[in-house]
């Protein structure tokens, strides 16, 4: 039972309402950069856009969802109820403050460099204090995880921790750690020439502390998404989990290498030495071992299902899963845009292929695919299975759902697999207007033009959603049954102790972030010739 329901609603709400009009957003950004309209009197309207996009769905909307899953996980996992609500409701305020005092500077005109900050650019101070509050009010909720399952385990030593707090309190640990470099980013570099203390800035050094943070957000916008495939689709599927340890292993090894392999993000920038860039190489392949682990073991816990339902033979037992469904229909489609998408990063990995494909669609293409895509379909899983719980009220719009599943991922794979070829085509990026009339214009406009139906099918798609939760919310109150997590084939009576805690593992993510970013950081610290002029956008200074 939830006993801070309103707490989990208000954090979902707010996610949801801003996942929406950055939706909006990103079609209307998409339409005006396609042969279908006329270029732009003002660029700067774009680049506003794509700011306000970037930030919504970069910052806010992942960190709302999984504090908001995590505030749940704890209370029924660990069935007791949260320690700290107040703190909680506090950095809840945090991140709407946070939320409005960055978005006003970007809708006024005074801020437009995009969630990457993109230095020696230089916004408007109050976007980046808004993104300081936001992650400070996240921070709160890192801190409360730990405390609450750290307490929970000493009320009950020896007993294994759930491991839906187990991975919810890693995702924790891995946010509170990658955001540092951006933090440090903003504090140190980019905040003083924005407040006028210095009218010069080390670019490179900026660069390389937020990519401390670029790829190792995408595995805390990740974590929802893999503790919903380990803990809520075997059980609503009518299954087992096939393994819990593999489970606990996969979340491990996520907070170990999900950090040290940012640079891979700078390999075409000359300040950072060949010899860290292919280090990062390294270590982002080797973020593909946790992933298979995922697959493999959340393949054999459908399977496990569909045997319970009769299905048989090498293959026969596909055709019994429960492919009605919702949770099993959301996890197939997640499985499908996260293999694409993951053969798309394997072309990023590349020392020498990221070349090719450096700032051109083909990268909006695949962070699409992998965030968008594979990872938010899980969070609309995670809402439907939630709501129940959250409002007392039985969902009931299974077909509406479906469809909206359904929608979703046809609108994603129109967008994204024109934009793929589009990259390979030199199709750049982050540009307001794009010269169609070229060589290849024709084929690079089609593929445009594409890109902004499935966008169209995405705010269909967004649309149903944000219509069923209202509909689940206006229904009758309906008896709903006691809430469960999956629960695996062998039920864990002890777990070793370096699984159920994250002591260890926490002290290894810091030891490889240190490894992998100390020499560069240092080295561009003392490189004082790095130092450039600021270049202020949005209004003089």
């Amino acid at each position: 039972m939830i006993s801070n329901k309103r707490l989990v609603l208000a954090h979902f709400w707010l996610a949801f309402i801003v996942f929406g009009v950055a939706i909006l957003l990103g079609e209307w950004q998409m339409f005006i950069r396609s042969p279908l309209h006329g270029w732009l009197r003002n660029a700067d309207l774009y680049y506003r856009s794509v700011t306000a996009h970037g930030t919504v769905m970069g910052y806010v909307f992942p960190t709302l969802v999984a504090m908001g899953f995590g505030y749940a996980v704890s209370e029924l996992s660990l069935g007791r109820p949260l320690i700290g609500p107040r703190w909680a409701w506090a950095g809840f305020v945090l991140i709407v403050i946070g939320s409005v005092v960055a978005s006003v500077p970007i809708a006024m005109g005074l801020d437009s460099v995009l969630y990457t900050f993109y230095p020696p650019m230089i916004g408007h101070v109050s976007y980046y204090l808004g993104v300081v509050l936001v992650v400070v009010g996240s921070w709160i909720w890192v801190a409360l995880m730990g405390v609450n399952m750290y307490s929970w385990k000493k009320a009950n030593p020896g007993v294994p921790v759930p491991l839906p707090m187990f991975a919810t309190v890693a995702g924790a640990f891995l946010w509170g750690w990658t955001a540092v470099g951006a933090a440090s980013e903003l504090l140190f570099q980019i905040l003083p020439v924005a407040f006028g203390l210095s009218n010069t800035i080390n670019a490179g050094l900026a660069r390389v502390l937020f990519s401390w943070t670029l790829h190792a957000i995408v595995y805390f916008w990740l974590m929802p998404a893999y503790i919903a495939f380990y803990t809520i689709v075997p059980r609503a599927i009518g299954g087992r989990l096939y393994s819990d340890t593999m489970g606990r292993v996969a979340f491990v090894l996520f907070l170990v290498f999900s950090m040290p392999i940012g640079i891979h993000h700078l390999f075409a920038d000359p300040q950072v030495g060949s010899g860290f860039k292919f280090l990062h190489s390294v270590f982002t392949a080797m973020v593909s071992v946790p992933t298979l682990l995922t697959v493999f073991t959340i393949c054999a816990s459908v399977e496990i299902a569909s045997r319970l339902r009769g299905g048989k033979g090498a293959f026969g037992w596909v055709k019994a899963l429960p492919w009605g469904n919702p949770q099993m229909l959301a996890l197939a489609l997640s499985f499908v845009m996260l293999g694409f998408g993951g053969a798309g990063g394997l072309i990023n990995m590349s020392y020498q292929l990221n070349s090719t494909i450096h700032n051109t669609q083909w990268v909006t293409a695949h962070f699409h695919l992998i965030f968008a895509g594979a990872i938010v379909i899980m969070y609309f899983a995670i809402a439907y299975d939630l709501w129940p719980q959250l409002t007392g009220r039985a969902m009931t719009d299974l077909r509406l759902i479906r469809t909206q599943l359904w929608l979703w991922f046809i609108g994603m794979i129109v967008l994204t697999f024109p934009w793929h070829y589009a990259g390979l085509l030199g199709v750049p990026r982050r540009m307001a207007y794009y010269d169609y009339s070229g060589p290849n214009g024709h084929t690079e406009a089609i593929t445009v033009i594409m890109s902004v139906v499935g966008g169209a099918i995405l705010v269909i798609s967004a649309a149903l959603f944000i219509t069923v939760l209202v509909r689940n919310h206006r229904g009758r109150t309906a008896d709903v049954a006691p809430y469960t997590f999956s629960r695996a084939v062998h039920e864990p009576k002890s777990v070793h102790w370096a699984l159920n805690g994250l002591g260890l593992w926490v002290g290894l993510m810091i030891a490889l972030t240190v490894t992998n970013y100390a020499f560069p950081i240092w080295q561009l610290i003392k490189l004082h010739e790095a130092q450039v002029p600021a270049v202020y956008v949005g209004g003089d200074r």
